[in-house]
Order: C-alpha cells, then structure tokens, then sequence
C-alpha cells in the first residue's frame, strides 16, 4: 500500500519566526532527519521521505523530533518521533542509547497489550537514533500535577501506579531476553546506573555529613546503609526499570500511561522504582509532597499488579523491609548527590514545571525516611535521620516542601 502525504521539506531555517536562527541546532535537526530517512529506508527496502521536523525538547545531548512522513510506499503512521544522541562522529555508542534501544526492542517484541512505551520502528548505532511511534500530545503526568484539578492529578497517580506495576508484571523473567538484546549492541559498562554511584554514596556520605554538618553516623545506621546494596544483586523480585520514571517521562494517554525516557533502562530489582511511590520520585529534584494517603492508594495499586507475579509481595513482611531499603538506599545516594555536584541547580528536571528549592526536596526525604524507620522499628535509621533533619534546618533554616500545584 502506497500511503503519500504533500509536506514541505525540513525548515532548518527560521523555526520560531523570530529572526534569530540557530544554525548549529538547524544543522543538529536536518542530521537528525536525514539520518532518519537513511535508516528507515534501509529498514523498509525503499525511499521514505520525512517533514515539518518539530522540536519535541531533547537535552544537550540528545536530538527529539516529531516528524511527518511525507512519502513512503508503505503504511507507516502519519507522524513518527525520532531521537538521536549527539557525539563526536567515530565515537562508540554511548551506553545510554545502547540502554534505550534494547528497552524498547524488548517491549516491541511484546504483545500489544503489554507494551507501555512507543513502539520502535528502527535504531541504528552509526548514527546513535531511534524512531519510534508518536504518542501525539497527550499531557505527561507532570502537567496534571501541575495543573488545577485534583481529581485528575489523582487518577493520574494511580493510574501511573497501576502502569508501573503491569510494566514489572509483563516483564518478569525476562532478564536473559534483555541481556541477549544487549550483547548486540555493545553492552555498556553498568546495566544498571545504580551500581556505579550506589556503593560511592554509602561509602562516602557518612564522612560527607560529618565535615558538612557535624552529623555522626552511627555503625548501625552505616550497617543499614550497606545491607541496602544487597537490593543491588539479588536475584528476587527482578523487573524492567525505566530507571528514571520521574513525572515528566509519563504520558498519560487514552490507552493508559506510557513510559519515555529510557535511558538507564535495566532489569533490575523492582523495589528501586516502587520506592518512587513512597519517597516520592526519589531520582527527580522537581517532586513536590503528596497528600496524606496518597502514597498508600499508589501502593496499593501498584502491589495489586505485581502479586500476580510475585505473590508474596502481598505480605507486609516481605515487602515493607525491602521497601524502606530501597527508600534508604535513594536518600543516601541523593544527599551524595546534593553535596557534591559542583553545581547544584545540575540536579534541576522536569522540564519546564516549576521546581521547589533542593533543600526542601532533601529535608522532606530524611523526615520521611525518619518516619518510615520508626513504624519498621529501626531505631538508629530513624534517629540518623533526625539528626541530619536538625543540621540541614540549622543550616538552610525551617523547610516545608509545598504540594504539588493540583494539590495545593
């Protein structure tokens, strides 16, 4: 079937009519474009001409498009998105477009039902791209947090919570299929992201709160701290992790919520990413605070998915110890994070959603991490925790981190 659609082709000049042209990232774009034609050229057997290239936000280094088809002999959707890592040419692929790639091979060789991301139509390592289904413009889960409406912030959140679970269901037992798909690819160095920084931020951070703000670490805290690597190996409870799923990167579509961004996308220990219902988004400086039950509704919804996999998460004994594990273990590592990235507004995301200040971000973890350890009766989690909530108060003054703007 020949499908051909009248467009112009890509501008690289004056995008936003302002008169000022970008030239450099015109040229990224029409790289991009064209490098996308070549590659799903090769992958159809036939010439596809691609349009009206429309910046969809990437980052310094990454390319994101939307893009018409303007002909193909084939029955290829209106509008594809294609992203392309930005290297030096000759450079081997990084190993976040090696994790992408595999990520959504994985889910396109899934049925339908059980794909939570854009299908991927092609990749292609010379040139670090990926094109993939348009999902439209559908709000992201950020936007309904930001939003006016409670009631849909909420259904948002659950149904997250819910997608989030039926992404680890779907993709249990599937370690070996995904670490296949890797050694085709160049396997990067860590498949999982956590495991380089994790066991530095452990390590390092008692003697950071110490210099920083006087704070003594007790052995038994440090003791909880390393038992929380174990998350980082063991072979239970193992799932796909997006392993970024801050709010941003959920599209909440008419078919569900679509997961984007995957980047650091591994198999791993799931409790990592359910910690994101309690902390909450513990990888992500732009979160706000939750109402009061909201974090057990998102729980609840996410653990009714996984126990048909894992039916022993249904135990409050097994699943609360791992779970204040994996909320010790993202406190840690982002208070390392906080004291030494040179600059702190690098730890910003989000996009374009306001930000609260990190320090109400970081004072909010510990107290929560405080509270938690106290109802699991961890006395000297729950004690460190306080007294890193009293230094930070005395250095940055009384923290409130605000609700998110839908909640407020």
């Amino acid at each position: 079937m020949s499908v051909e659609i009248a467009a112009d082709p890509p501008g690289t000049g004056d995008p936003d009519g302002s008169g000022d042209v970008d030239h450099a990232a015109s040229a990224e774009v029409l790289a991009t474009v064209v490098a996308a034609e070549s590659v799903l050229s090769k992958r159809f057997g036939a010439r596809i001409r691609l349009a009206d290239p429309e910046d969809l936000g990437g980052s310094e280094r990454s390319v994101v498009l939307r893009v018409k088809v303007a002909a193909s002999p084939f029955s290829l959707p209106r509008t594809l998105a294609v992203k392309r890592y930005v290297q030096p040419a000759g450079t081997s692929p990084r190993d976040s477009w090696v994790r992408e790639a595999v990520s959504y091979q994985l889910f396109t060789a899934l049925a339908a039902e059980d794909r939570m991301c854009p299908e991927l139509f092609a990749h292609d390592s010379g040139t670090n791209l990926l094109v993939m289904e348009d999902l439209g413009r559908a709000p992201t889960l950020a936007e309904k947090l930001h939003g006016d409406d409670a009631r849909a912030a909420e259904g948002a959140l659950l149904s997250w919570a819910r997608s989030l679970g039926k992404l680890h269901a779907s993709t249990a037992g599937r370690e070996a299929d995904f670490n296949a798909l890797l050694r085709r690819l160049s396997p990067p160095k860590s498949k999982d992201p956590l495991t380089v920084d994790g066991p530095i931020a452990v390590e390092a951070l008692p003697q950071l709160l110490e210099t920083e703000f006087g704070v003594n670490t007790p052995a038994a805290a440090m003791a909880a701290a390393r038992h929380t690597l174990a998350l980082l190996d063991t072979a239970r409870h193992r799932a796909f992790s997006p392993s970024d799923s801050c709010p941003d990167n959920n599209l909440i579509t008419n078919r569900g919520v679509r997961f984007l961004d995957f980047e650091g996308g591994c198999v791993r220990n799931m409790m990592f990413d359910a910690a994101y219902l309690t902390v909450p988004f513990p990888s992500c400086w732009c979160a706000y605070a939750l109402p009061p039950g909201m974090t057990d509704a998102m729980l609840a919804a996410w653990r009714a998915e996984v126990r048909v996999m894992w039916p022993d998460l249904d135990d409050d004994a097994v699943l609360l110890p791992r779970l204040l594990d994996a909320q010790l273990f993202w406190v840690w590592l982002t208070t390392w994070q906080f004291l030494t990235v040179p600059d702190v507004e690098q730890l910003g995301s989000g996009g374009a959603v306001p930000r609260p200040h990190q320090a109400d971000v970081l004072v909010a973890r510990w107290v929560t991490l405080a509270k938690a350890a106290r109802r699991a009766r961890v006395a000297a989690v729950a004690d460190h925790a306080d007294a890193v909530v009293a230094a930070l108060t005395a250095r940055f003054g009384e923290r409130s981190l605000p609700l998110y703007p839908a909640f407020d």
